[in-house]
């Protein structure tokens, strides 16, 4: 699943290519990919006309800020990649990806594609006198951004005492810190010398600082070369990210560590993989 670099790869992507740009139709190619409205007429009703102004990330979540004429607001259009989402800016003629779900036409001979292998990606329109959080839920539920004054030690500190469950699984959790997934949350351990079973009730302050720092180094490293490709991940291009060739030990298992030469293991930690160097995490 792309995670928050992968997310914020494409947000740029987008920034760059489709700002003040006019959607003048679409079409819908599998109609279960629309989650808000209820029927893909009045989504593409919904959008039909209006302007990208900006798009922003929140997580995981892409929300690209509408405008109409007049400076009239337009809503929101928003998506969630999930597993093979991928969002790509072609002309209009370029033959149709076998898994298209959604095509948003822009004025001036360009297209918005919507390509999702497995179909657990979603988009919304939400209405301009609505807040995004109440028809896109998962929104609401998001804790603070890696890169954010919320996410201190501090904040960490209050999450992880006396909480018995290992650290890898409270870093997967979307309501404690928005956008990390497997693949970064084992990258940042492993800098940290932490364990992933760890019990998050058994780390000290030192550990936790160690861990904060470690998070916004390996989500910065990936941003800085357009994200992971270990599964389907391409930007707006079409292109692969590059993380994936330096990554510390994610999808490593049973090569030797950069550090210490000692194989990588992995193991299964509540229904999930989590790769770590037996001598350099204890």
């Amino acid at each position: 699943m792309p995670e928050l670099p992968e997310v914020e790869t494409v947000r740029r992507g987008l920034n760059q290519l489709t700002l003040n740009q006019k959607i003048s139709g679409g079409d819908i190619l599998l109609e279960r990919i629309i989650s808000s409205p209820l029927s893909a007429e009045d989504f593409l009703a919904g959008v039909k006309g209006t302007t990208i102004i900006q798009w922003q990330r929140r997580g995981k979540y892409l929300l690209a800020e509408l405008g109409r004429e007049h400076n009239l607001p337009g809503g929101w259009l928003g998506v969630h990649l999930r597993m093979t989402g991928q969002l790509l800016w072609v002309q209009p003629g370029e033959a149709l990806q076998k898994h298209a779900r959604v095509r948003l036409f822009f004025a001036g001979d360009r297209e918005l594609r919507f390509v999702d292998q497995r179909t657990f990606g979603k988009l919304w329109w939400v209405p301009p006198e609505i807040a995004p959080e109440k028809i896109i839920g998962g929104l609401a539920k998001l804790g603070p951004e890696p890169f954010s004054e919320q996410f201190s030690t501090d904040y960490l500190v209050q999450q992880f005492q006396n909480r018995r469950r290992p650290i890898k699984t409270a870093l997967l959790d979307q309501a404690i810190a928005a956008g990390i997934g497997n693949i970064y949350a084992d990258e940042a351990l492993f800098l940290s010398g932490i364990r992933p079973t760890t019990l998050c009730a058994k780390l000290d302050l030192g550990q936790i600082e160690k861990l904060r720092k470690a998070i916004a180094q390996v989500l910065q490293a990936s941003i800085d070369v357009g994200g992971t490709t270990f599964s389907n991940f391409l930007n707006i291009h079409g292109v692969n990210g590059n993380y994936g060739g330096t990554a510390w030990v994610y999808n490593r298992a049973g090569q030797p560590c950069r550090i210490c030469a000692t194989p990588i293991e992995k193991l299964k930690l509540t229904g999930r993989s989590a790769h770590y160097c037996p001598n350099c995490q204890k």
